[in-house]
């Protein structure tokens, strides 16, 4: 299987060459030849690279790390070259709106892109590897003794020593973070060579070129959007800080400023879920029923779970899962190997060949994951006539937007419908406080943070922020954004962007934010579309058909329309907007305005 992927990389590099570019003058027919050789390539490329990718990601050893590694870069190098083939045609007159799509989904698809220069390429992917294997590799402390990551960010949620949080937040950020500073402004330097000579201004450019328009307008757009909800995460900080100061006394926490960024369950302050019981009123988390507990009562298993979830889908209209996904897909974690746990949805052929990866238990948190990874595959399995470069959601916050949608209605009435949850035990309106503010803790309070990263970063990349400012930088965006600030001071030795995976990974962060909001806005549409009365966060619009065949209609576009087209599909809008999360917690804000009356709010 590896040497048909090899000999198919050497094949597609040599399409992708089309002796066009040898002219001094180049035309729109051009460019679709090399458009249309150069998407056959790749198309080609990835059935053999997402096989071998799956097999490494469900049977763990050495070999498959080595295979993977392998094609992983033959593919990297496959996207290098396309893309910086599709920059030559970037000028040319007449080209049809289809090819130019195609040309510049090219050019965006590497997140950072090397100069052309000798050496170059290596360079930066030293860096960026050695920065991400530091990072997987990294310990921070908790009492004195070496602690991993996954055990901190663990141990981050479930301890309340205050001086135990400042020694894991600290340890972390000095140990994982600052040793890597030297090396980020190296990546930057040349990524950004690389950006230049695509057509970018900059890889902050580059990334922020990927959403249909221009990229200081999308930039702008973000800062529309976080205005939007600023007030209701205002409240909920105002009464997160109120609860830590009882917590904690004045010495820890005071009554005013910015939160302590370690005590918040989280090594980033990222979601506030973990301390829910620090800030629950008495009686209000009591939701008076357990889906995990409902799963076991039931007699569910995994396989059950996972059928369910297709339920879901298939009541909106949509076709059965293939027999297919069934007998390839890992739904429990096998007893006689090492596999990715981490839950992610596949389609291996871009057609039919459906799967998801997770080790499912018989929980709450398992049930939801199961309805969110299947929004993937229909997703997948929807926009699958469309041509390879179109495979894709509208934009990178989509795709992860419709499962959790989808998820945001497994609601008490769900659970009632598919016989899970007696009538008689839905919960009454009295209990709806606890529920939202519960939801808040996570989606709500992440809001600032799935902004800021990418702020940082395209700071960093445009130059306004200097090497020098690295740090006082970030410690001023989280300081604006989400009213936090470290436990300690800090100054320019230190690097703590380097202590969240997605800066040393240079994984971009901006498609959390926007999937956070799309999530709602898809959620309210559906159940305007169900014709649902009562308030927002009680609806599910299970067995739907109209829903679903308005849903279905995004979805088949793929990534073929600026995403406006796709939103408008849906949701009848062709705006982005947090209006629809504002009226979900509504009720939320009004009960939290009344609990901070008479508390200062900002910081």
């Amino acid at each position: 299987m590896i040497r048909t992927g090899i000999s198919t990389l050497a094949l597609a590099l040599s399409l992708a060459a089309t002796p066009a570019l040898a002219q001094t003058k180049l035309t729109a027919a051009d460019a679709d030849a090399f458009v249309a050789k150069t998407e056959k390539a790749l198309a080609d490329f990835s059935i053999n690279a997402n096989q071998v990718q799956w097999v490494n990601a469900t049977y763990i050893t050495d070999d498959t790390d080595a295979i993977a590694s392998r094609v992983n870069a033959a593919q990297t190098e496959l996207q290098v070259k396309a893309a910086l083939e599709a920059a030559k045609y970037d000028k040319v007159a007449g080209l049809s709106p289809d090819t130019r799509r195609k040309l510049d989904l090219m050019r965006n698809a590497i997140t950072l892109p090397a100069p052309t220069r000798p050496g170059a390429a290596d360079t930066l992917a030293t860096l960026v590897t050695g920065m991400s294997s530091s990072y997987g590799k990294g310990k921070g402390t908790l009492d004195g003794k070496p602690i991993n990551g996954s055990d901190i960010e663990a141990a981050m949620g479930t301890e309340r020593d205050p001086a135990k949080l400042k020694e894991m937040w600290v340890s972390w950020h000095d140990t994982v973070g600052a040793p890597m500073r030297g090396d980020y402004q190296r990546m930057v330097s040349i990524a950004n060579e690389g950006a230049v000579g695509l057509g970018y201004k900059d890889t902050g450019a580059l990334w922020r070129s990927g959403y249909d328009m221009d990229p200081a307008a999308f930039a702008k757009m973000t800062d529309t959007l976080w205005k939007q909800v600023e007030p209701l995460y205002q409240s909920l900080h105002t009464y997160v800080r109120w609860k830590l100061n009882e917590k904690y006394g004045d010495s820890v926490q005071a009554k005013t400023g910015p939160i302590r960024a370690d005590l918040l369950g989280n090594m980033w302050a990222q979601e506030w879920g973990n301390i829910y019981d620090l800030v629950a009123p008495p009686g209000a988390g009591d939701l008076g029923f357990d889906t995990g507990e409902l799963l076991k009562e039931k007699g569910y298993d995994p396989v059950k779970m996972v059928k369910t979830g297709e339920g879901f889908y298939s009541s909106l209209g949509f076709d059965p899962l293939p027999e297919t996904f069934w007998t390839r897909s890992q739904i429990t974690k096998p007893a006689d190997r090492e596999v990715i746990c981490h839950a992610s949805a596949w389609d291996v052929d871009n057609k039919d060949d459906l799967r998801i990866k997770m080790c499912t238990k018989v929980n709450g948190d398992d049930f939801v994951t199961i309805h969110h990874e299947l929004g993937h595959n229909y997703y997948q399995r929807a926009y699958n006539k469309q041509p390879y470069l179109y495979l894709n959601g509208a934009n990178d916050g989509f795709h992860e937007a419709i499962g959790d949608f989808v998820a945001l209605s497994i609601t008490p009435d769900y659970l009632v419908q598919i016989g899970l949850l007696d009538q008689t035990k839905v919960p009454s309106s009295d209990k709806d406080i606890g529920l939202l503010l519960k939801q808040a803790m996570d989606k709500v309070a992440f809001l600032p943070f799935g902004l800021l990263i990418d702020k940082w970063r395209w700071g960093v990349f445009s130059g306004q922020i200097k090497p020098g400012g690295y740090e006082s930088s970030w410690n001023a965006l989280r300081l604006q954004y989400q009213g936090i600030a470290p436990p300690v001071a800090r100054d320019e030795t230190k690097f703590d962007p380097g202590a969240k995976y997605h800066v040393p990974a240079s994984v971009p962060y901006t498609r959390y934010f926007l999937a956070r909001l799309l999530q709602f806005q898809f959620y309210k549409a559906a159940c305007d579309q169900a014709g649902w009365k009562g308030p927002l966060h009680r609806c599910s619009f299970y067995g739907n058909k109209e829903v679903g065949a308005k849903l279905n209609a995004m979805l088949t576009l793929g990534q073929s329309k600026p995403w406006p087209d796709a939103l408008e599909a849906f949701t009848g809008s062709r705006e982005m907007s947090g209006e629809a999360m504002v009226e979900y917690f509504a009720p939320l804000k009004a009960w939290l305005d009344e609990q901070n009356k008479g508390k200062p709010t900002g910081w």
